[in-house]
């Protein structure tokens, strides 16, 4: 009797609509061949990942051997001579990569850039396109939310994303960047400790950087143990991409995850929040270990919610979102942001129109319970903050132009953002080649949005 449900279990989950429940547990990284002979406690182990993570494209030939092509390392080498971030890539998610594919793989466009990819970024891009260096009234503290303020105690991630908005700030300097970047000390907390402290109206703390999986376990129970007792702080979110690309640390390094497991603990004593806020972009991402490391953290009462980015060939079609949302929300993480791409450098080729947006979230939503229904948002290029995608007051898109308003952020100011040139018309992309006429469209397009500026 046991035998035949098991069967007809097996038999369930292979229908489309029960896609979702079926997590990748084969010894994918043997397909690599500097990993032939990689055991999988030695995959499974947080140490070896972090020891084995590709930091050069020398290093790619050197484990792939002839499974890289020659046209495909010589445009990563090429991409490394125009990408505003360098290569940290941890085995688990390079070995995902199905290298047979590469120049399409949604995973190698995220962390390994191809130079051919590159478009011209768009004349309106900016290094810093949420402002956050101008919200910031302390070192590492952006506040532009009343209640809210975001911490970025640490420079450093587990893997470099290609298309991060700080990326003026994060992967060190590359041959077109120059960054002044930092670790994480906590000497150079102070400061923003003694901000929140004086400020009684700041409730929620969001911990990123950089990446909070970065921290040891001393400093997030330093970090955590300091907000927290502070009386009026009432919610505070670990932020890591590292679930999603690292999930092994949570399996094997106690250390960190009994920290956190603290600082939870602690919140709960004081009637307050700890939760975590992770980053997973498609379901490639996706294995038995992303399910057991949720396990672990599910089964220690820690609340997991995920932030996406819309990117092209990653994550833009209906299908796959829809997945990613249906495994984020079987493993206990709840489906919490997808945003449009922000205008920094270098990323062009990731970025949809809104419009594009508007459609996907359309198609998404009644999908599937509306709590784990993700919002898509547009964080507004200026420090508008966040803002729903059909929240714009005027969309021209012919030209892909969008006038936005924050009325209680910023009430007396209006926000532009502009889809990608390249997807715009042949007569629109005439139009953008002449600075005079960019500036007669945006002009029309906020005087059509009737914003009083």
């Amino acid at each position: 009797m046991g035998v035949q449900k098991e069967i007809k279990e097996l038999e369930v989950a292979k229908l489309p609509e029960l896609q979702h429940r079926n997590f990748r547990n084969d010894e994918f990284w043997k397909k690599i061949p500097g990993w032939a002979n990689v055991s999988r406690a030695e995959f499974s182990d947080h140490k070896w990942q972090t020891k084995n993570s590709i930091r050069k494209i020398d290093q790619c030939k050197k484990v792939l051997g002839k499974l890289l092509k020659e046209e495909i390392y010589q445009d990563m080498l090429e991409g490394q001579k125009i990408t505003p971030m360098n290569i940290r890539i941890t085995p688990y998610i390079f070995a995902l990569i199905d290298w047979e594919d590469a120049a399409n793989d949604p995973l190698r466009k995220q962390f390994l850039p191809l130079g051919s990819q590159f478009l011209e970024d768009h004349p309106f891009y900016r290094e810093d396109s949420l402002s956050e260096d101008d919200d910031s009234p302390v070192p590492m503290i952006t506040h532009r939310y009343p209640d809210k303020v975001l911490f970025l105690p640490t420079s450093i991630c587990p893997v470099y994303c290609s298309y991060c908005t700080r990326s003026r700030l994060i992967g060190g300097s590359t041959e077109s960047v120059e960054k002044e970047t930092y670790g994480a000390n906590q000497k150079n907390w102070e400061a923003a400790f003694d901000y929140l402290m004086k400020m009684p109206l700041i409730e929620d703390v969001v911990i990123s950087g950089g990446d909070s999986y970065m921290l040891t376990p001393a400093q997030i129970e330093h970090i955590g143990e300091s907000l927290l007792k502070i009386p009026h702080i009432r919610r505070i979110r670990f932020a890591t991409k590292g679930i999603a690309i690292f999930p092994q640390k949570i399996l094997t390094d106690d250390a960190w995850v009994m920290a956190l497991k603290k600082v939870h603990r602690l919140g709960l004593s004081f009637g307050k929040q700890v939760v975590v806020h992770t980053h997973f972009s498609c379901p490639r991402e996706i294995t038995k270990w992303s399910q057991m490391a949720m396990d672990r953290l599910y089964q220690i009462g820690i609340l997991v919610r995920n932030q996406a980015v819309l990117q092209a060939g990653v994550n833009d079609k209906v299908e796959d979102m829809v997945l990613l949302t249906r495994q984020l929300s079987y493993m206990n993480i709840q489906p919490y942001y997808v945003y449009q791409h922000d205008m920094v450098p270098g990323c062009e080729h990731f970025r949809t129109t809104l419009r594009e947006a508007v459609e996907i979230e359309k198609a998404v939503r009644g999908t599937t319970a509306g709590f784990n229904t993700p919002t898509f948002v547009c964080d507004l290029p200026g420090g508008g903050g966040k803002r729903h995608v059909a929240s714009y007051e005027y969309y021209d898109e012919e030209n892909g132009i969008s006038v936005w308003r924050a009325p209680y952020v910023k009430p007396n100011e209006h926000f532009l953002y502009f889809d990608p040139i390249h997807k715009l018309s042949k007569e629109a992309q005439e139009r953008w080649a002449d600075p005079k006429k960019q500036q007669e469209m945006i002009d029309a397009a906020v005087k059509a949005s009737g914003v009083q500026s």
